[in-house]
């Protein structure tokens, strides 16, 4: 059986530990020392110094008791802001912030059920291949650590990543690639009131470049939004430059692709037909994750959510996460549901059962 009460103070130990992203190295530290006290292969690469942040990912190695192939789990250490002083209340079964802070279960009940289900295993005898614990940094800020992580220390093929909404048994097959853009529209300046034929606004290119872009749902793969406009100053000049920021997801790499190339398009043509110039950026920041329908580890999954009586329910997610990154490496992945609610927000929760239920899930993926 799960321990839960041992896994409840994980859990609030973790969450009690301030761990904003690129800071997470107190969190690192209580995690390092705990794998080491457990006789695990501890390393700690170089995410942190490639990234900027005070410490890189954990990498632990749980020697295997029994055959078959590595399998890797991961969970990231960092949480988005408000998430200093975090005060953990648990009341009739659900775990809050005390204070006008997030909780942090996303992701340290991540965290939190991988170490319990470890711990089971070695609790009941059960045996299993060797597993790798990935814990990562600065996933909230750009999944930084899932980037530079060192995939030479993780001798596995398949990476369970435990950082999404949803009950247990929920699993994320789909997520979209996403790409940050900036856009640069340059005019001429001129006085607006003597001679503005001698002018070439730049909020005119903007507006005919935004009024030619196909925005917001695109299709059922694709979105893209315009976030923030910028420029001008007085109304007695024709505007010489606007700045734009945007971004366009897709669930599949050629769909973002061709969007960043419409919108590219509408650029260059509204600054040709006024005469101006546009500078166009456009970073995919990460791929879109495509889980196979004939995946093994997925198939796996849903037979451990039947033995476990949980309802295998296979998701599309909107948002991005280190499985996306993981997935562009190579790995085999897939991201469970762990029952966060209200992440990102000070009203987060999660209660007591999920977590227990998530452990129970990582156990059991571990026996091959």
């Amino acid at each position: 059986m799960i321990n839960e009460q041992r896994l409840l103070e994980t859990f609030l130990s973790l969450v009690r530990i301030d761990s904003p992203s690129l800071q997470e190295k107190p969190v690192a530290d209580h995690l390092v020392g705990l794998l080491r006290s457990k006789g695990y292969e501890v390393t700690l690469d170089g995410a942190g110094k490639a990234s900027g942040g005070n410490t890189g990912n954990i990498i632990a190695k749980v020697p295997g008791t029994g055959a078959g192939e590595p399998l890797g789990f991961s969970a990231h250490m960092d949480c988005v802001m408000p998430c200093i002083g975090v005060e953990p209340v648990v009341k009739d079964g659900v775990v809050t912030s005390a204070s006008n802070t997030v909780l942090g279960g996303d992701d340290k009940a991540g965290i939190a059920a991988i170490l319990e289900a470890v711990d089971h295993l070695h609790d009941e005898g059960i045996t299993h291949p060797d597993l790798y614990l990935v814990f990562t940094i600065c996933e909230e800020s750009g999944m930084h650590g899932a980037k530079n992580l060192d995939t030479s220390l993780v001798k596995a093929k398949e990476l369970i990543v435990l950082d999404s909404g949803g009950p247990t048994g929920t699993v994320v097959v789909q997520a979209p690639s996403k790409a940050g853009i900036n856009i640069t529209f340059t005019g001429k300046a001129a006085h607006a009131g003597m001679e503005p034929e001698k002018g070439i606004s730049a909020i005119m290119i903007a507006a005919e470049a935004i009024g030619r872009m196909k925005l917001l749902r695109i299709d059922e793969e694709t979105v893209a939004n315009i976030g923030h406009i910028e420029g001008g100053g007085g109304t007695n000049i024709v505007t010489e430059r606007v700045d734009l920021t945007a971004e366009a997801r897709s669930f599949s790499d050629d769909g973002l692709k061709k969007q960043l190339d419409h919108m590219r398009s509408c650029c260059e043509e509204a600054a040709a037909k006024f005469g101006g110039s546009v500078e166009f950026d456009a970073k995919v920041s990460y791929p879109a994750l495509q889980v196979p329908e004939d995946s093994v580890l997925l198939e796996r999954t849903r037979q451990a959510c039947d033995r476990l009586g949980f309802t295998f329910d296979p998701q599309p997610c909107g948002g991005g996460s280190d499985a996306n990154i993981f997935f562009g490496q190579g790995f085999s992945c897939i991201n469970l549901g762990i029952g966060m609610s209200k992440v990102h927000t000070v009203d987060e929760f999660i209660k007591v059962e999920d977590i227990v239920n998530t452990a129970k899930l990582a156990a059991e993926l571990m026996v091959r």
